[in-house]
C-alpha cells in the first residue's frame, strides 16, 4: 500500500483516504434568513457504504475523513459501524465548527465557535464510538485568522486531555493556515486541490510547517471523472442539482479532462480520468493525501487502482499543464 506521513505527526496513512461526505446522505444548510438548500449528495445505501469501507480496509486504506455536519451525524455513525472491531487499524479524521440539528437534518453557522468546541468533540466521540480522534479539524473555511489562535489553544488543551491526538484546519486561506500550523500539534491543512485547480500557496504553507496537505475536491465533485456530460442532471436533494453542466466552466473542465485522457491513451496508458486526476495530485507534492468521496464499492475500487498505477512523469505533468493552460511548476 502506497503510504505517506501525516504531516509532523508520527502517523503513517494510506496516500489516499476516503472522504465520507457523500455517505452522510441528504441534509440542508440553513441560512440566517430561514432559507435552506441541499448540501448532501442525495440518497445513500448504508449497507453499500459499509461494504465500500470494508473493501477499502481490506485493500489497505486506513485514513477516513468525515465531519459532524455530514448527514448531521449520519456519516460519523456509519463510519463507526464500518470500522467496528478495527478501530486500532484506522486513522479517524472528523471536523467541527457548525451547529448541527440531527433531528431536522439542518446545519447553521454560529458566532460561538470557541465555547462549543468541547461539546462538539464529545458528540463526535459518541457518534464514532471511540475514546479519541486522531485528527480533529476546524471546518470553518473563512474564519478570521486573528481569532484562530483561540481555536488552536482549545485544541491543544484537548490534545493534553487525550480527546484528540492531532488537529488541523480545513481552509483555503494561506494566512489562516499559517496561524494554525504554528501550533505544536497541528499536523494537517485540508484544502481544495485538483488537476483543474492548483493551490501553490497552500502547498508552500504545508511544506514550510511540515503539514500534510489533505485534498478536498480531488475529482471536482465528479466533474473530473468523465462520467458526466452537459445533459447530466442530479436529484433535488443533491447539492449539484442546480448546476448547469452546459456552462462554460464545467464544459471547459470536461474538454480538458478528455484531452488529458486521450493523451494518456495515445501513449498506451489506459488510466481513467479519475485515476489520472489522483496521480496528478500525488505527483504534485509528496505531502498530498487526496480524499475522494464515494457511494459505492466500484468507486472505491477504481480510486484504489490509481494508487497501484503510480505517479506521473515530468513529461506527463508538463503536458497536463499545457492542456490546462497554466504555467508549469518550478521546483
Amino acid at each position: 500500500m502506497f503510504k505517506r506521513r501525516l504531516g509532523r505527526s508520527n502517523l503513517e496513512v494510506s496516500a489516499m483516504g476516503l472522504g465520507c461526505w457523500a455517505i452522510g446522505g441528504p441534509w440542508d444548510w440553513l441560512e440566517a434568513d430561514g432559507s435552506k438548500g441541499p448540501v448532501g449528495w442525495g440518497q445513500v445505501d448504508d449497507a453499500e457504504s459499509i461494504r465500500a469501507i470494508h473493501y477499502a480496509l481490506d485493500a489497505g486504506i486506513n485514513f477516513f475523513d468525515t465531519a459532524a455536519n455530514y448527514g448531521c451525524g449520519h456519516s460519523e455513525r456509519i463510519l463507526s459501524q464500518a470500522i467496528a472491531g478495527r478501530r486500532d487499524k484506522v486513522i479517524l479524521a472528523t471536523k467541527f465548527g457548525y451547529v448541527v440539528d440531527e433531528e431536522k437534518r439542518v446545519v447553521t453557522e454560529t458566532e460561538d465557535v470557541i465555547p462549543r468546541i468541547r461539546q462538539e468533540c464529545e458528540a463526535s466521540l459518541r457518534h464514532l464510538k471511540t475514546d479519541y480522534i486522531d485528527l480533529y479539524q476546524f471546518h470553518v473555511n473563512n474564519y478570521a485568522p486573528e481569532k484562530a489562535v483561540e481555536v488552536r489553544d482549545v485544541l491543544e488543551a484537548l490534545v493534553e486531555e487525550g480527546k484528540i491526538r492531532w488537529y488541523g484546519w480545513s481552509t483555503d486561506n494561506p494566512e489562516g493556515a499559517q496561524v494554525f500550523a504554528q501550533g505544536q500539534h497541528c499536523t494537517a491543512i485540508q484544502h481544495w486541490l485538483n488537476i483543474g485547480y492548483d493551490a501553490p500557496q497552500m502547498l508552500v504553507v504545508c511544506e514550510e510547517h511540515d503539514q500534510a496537505s489533505i485534498n478536498r475536491g480531488p475529482l471536482g465533485f465528479g466533474l473530473l471523472t468523465g462520467k458526466y456530460n452537459g445533459d447530466s442532471t442530479f436529484p433535488d436533494d443533491d447539492m449539484r442539482h442546480s448546476w448547469d453542466l452546459r456552462a462554460e466552466g464545467p464544459t471547459r473542465h470536461r474538454q480538458r479532462m478528455e484531452a488529458t485522457r486521450k493523451m494518456f491513451a495515445d501513449a498506451g496508458d489506459a488510466r481513467t480520468p479519475a485515476q489520472i486526476a489522483l496521480a496528478w495530485i500525488w505527483t504534485r507534492s509528496g505531502r498530498t493525501i487526496p480524499i475522494p468521496g464515494f457511494k459505492t464499492v466500484a468507486q472505491v475500487e477504481e480510486n484504489i487502482q490509481a494508487m497501484e498505477l503510480g505517479l506521473l512523469n515530468n513529461e506527463q505533468m508538463k503536458k497536463i499543464d499545457e492542456i490546462f493552460e497554466r504555467a508549469p511548476v518550478i521546483s
